[in-house]
C-alpha cells in the first residue's frame, strides 16, 4: 500500500468525520495537512490517467476536476457567506485566470529556462488557448461593467443567459480542437520543431489506470469537502486581518489550482513546456468558460446579487497579462526573462488584490 493509495481513504474518513461542524485549533492544522495531502494525491491520479490516455487528453484529465472543485467551493461560500457572497464568483474565476496565465505560466518558463536555458512550445496551440481565455473573460467579466440593462456591474438575465451559452461554445470549441481536430497543436516540441510522441515510458496497466481513477475522484470529493470545512476559518483569518473579501476568492483558487500547479512545474522540469501550457492555459480555460455557466445555473435557485463585472484595476491587469502573454507565445520560445515577466505580474495581481 503506497501512500497515494493511503491519503485519499484518510481524506474521506476525515470528511466524515468534521463536515458540518466548526473546528477550530488542532483540528483546523490536522485538516489543512490531509487537505495538502489529498491534493498531492489528486496530482499523482492524475497523471497516472494522463500517461494512459496520452497528451493532449490528459491535460484536460485535471483541468475539469479542478473545475469541479471550484464551481462546488464557489457555490457553497457563496450560500454561506450572504450579501458578500456577490463578487465572490468573479473574484474566484479571475483569480484562477491570472494564476495561471501569470503564476503557473511564469513558475514553468522560469522552471525550463533554468534548467535548460530555453523553454520550447508551440505557438500554434498555445496562441489559441490565449485566445479564447482573453475571448472568455472579456465577454464573461468585463462586459458586464459596460451594460447598462442592469444597475451596477451586473448582466440582465438574458445577457448571463448569453455569456453561459458562448462561454459553453467556445470551450466547446476549444476541446474539439486540442483533442481532435488540431491534435498535434498541442503536443510538446523539440528545440527543431519536431513533435514529441508519448513514448517516453511504459503506460499503466488498465488496471492500474481503473484505480487511479476510482482514487482521483475521492481524492477529488475530499479536497471538495474538507475544503468546505476550512472555508469559514479562512473567511474568518481574511476579517480578522481586515483584508478585502476578494482575498478569500484568490485563496480559493490557489487552493484548487494546487494540483494544477505541481503537475505544471513537473513537467516544466522534464522540459515539455507544451504539457504545463496546456495545463496552465486549459484550466484558466476550464475556469470561466465551465464555471461561469454553472454559477449561471446555480443562481436560478442561490438567490442573492451576482455581480461579474471587474473594476478598473482588474481589466488594466487583464490587458497587461493579455498583451505580455501574446508577445511570449507568438515567439514559441521563451526564456528568463518572459519567466520573469509574467511572475512580476502575478505579484503585482496578489498585491493589488490585498492593497486595492
Amino acid at each position: 500500500m503506497r501512500w497515494t493509495t493511503i491519503v485519499p481513504a484518510v481524506a474521506m474518513a476525515a470528511l466524515v468525520l468534521t463536515f458540518g461542524r466548526e473546528i477550530n485549533g488542532v483540528l483546523v492544522v490536522v485538516d489543512a495537512l490531509i487537505l495538502a495531502a489529498a491534493v498531492l494525491a489528486a496530482v499523482h491520479h492524475a497523471e497516472v490517467i494522463a500517461h494512459k490516455v496520452g497528451e493532449p487528453f490528459g491535460s484536460l484529465v485535471l483541468a475539469v476536476a479542478v473545475t469541479v472543485i471550484e464551481v462546488a467551493l464557489i457555490i457553497s461560500v457563496m450560500i454561506s457567506s450572504g450579501p458578500k457572497g456577490a463578487t465572490l464568483a468573479r473574484d474566484t474565476a479571475f483569480s484562477a485566470m491570472m494564476i495561471c496565465c501569470t503564476g503557473i505560466v511564469g513558475a514553468c518558463l522560469l522552471t525550463t529556462a533554468l534548467r535548460h536555458r530555453t523553454a520550447v512550445f508551440n505557438a500554434e496551440g498555445t496562441g489559441g488557448m490565449l485566445a479564447t481565455v482573453a475571448a472568455l473573460v472579456t465577454l464573461t467579466m468585463v462586459l458586464p461593467t459596460l451594460t447598462t440593462s442592469a444597475h451596477g456591474p451586473k448582466f440582465s438575465g438574458a445577457q448571463l443567459a448569453f455569456a453561459a451559452v458562448a462561454s459553453l461554445t467556445l470551450y466547446g470549441l476549444f476541446v474539439l480542437t486540442q483533442t481532435v481536430r488540431h491534435r498535434d497543436y498541442f503536443l510538446p516540441v523539440t528545440d527543431d520543431g519536431g513533435i514529441v510522441e508519448d513514448d517516453h515510458a511504459e503506460p499503466p496497466s488498465a488496471k492500474e489506470t481503473k484505480t487511479s481513477l476510482l482514487l482521483l475522484l475521492i481524492s477529488l470529493v475530499s479536497v471538495v469537502g474538507l475544503a468546505k470545512v476550512e472555508s469559514p476559518v479562512i473567511e474568518r483569518g481574511v476579517q480578522n486581518a481586515g483584508l478585502p473579501h476578494a482575498v478569500v476568492g484568490v485563496v480559493i483558487a490557489l487552493l484548487v489550482l494546487l494540483p494544477e500547479t505541481l503537475a505544471a512545474v513537473r513537467a516544466a522540469r522534464r522540459d515539455r513546456t507544451q504539457t504545463a501550457l496546456n495545463l496552465a492555459l486549459g484550466s484558466a480555460t476550464a475556469s470561466i468558460g465551465l464555471t461561469i455557466p454553472a454559477i449561471a445555473l446555480a443562481s436560478i435557485w442561490v438567490k442573492g446579487p451576482l455581480e461579474l463585472g471587474l473594476g478598473p484595476t482588474q481589466i488594466a491587469l487583464l490587458v497587461l497579462t493579455v498583451v505580455v502573454s501574446a508577445l511570449t507565445i507568438v515567439p514559441g520560445r521563451a526564456t528568463l526573462l518572459q519567466g520573469g515577466l509574467h511572475l512580476v505580474i502575478f505579484a503585482a495581481f496578489i498585491f493589488l488584490t490585498i492593497s486595492p
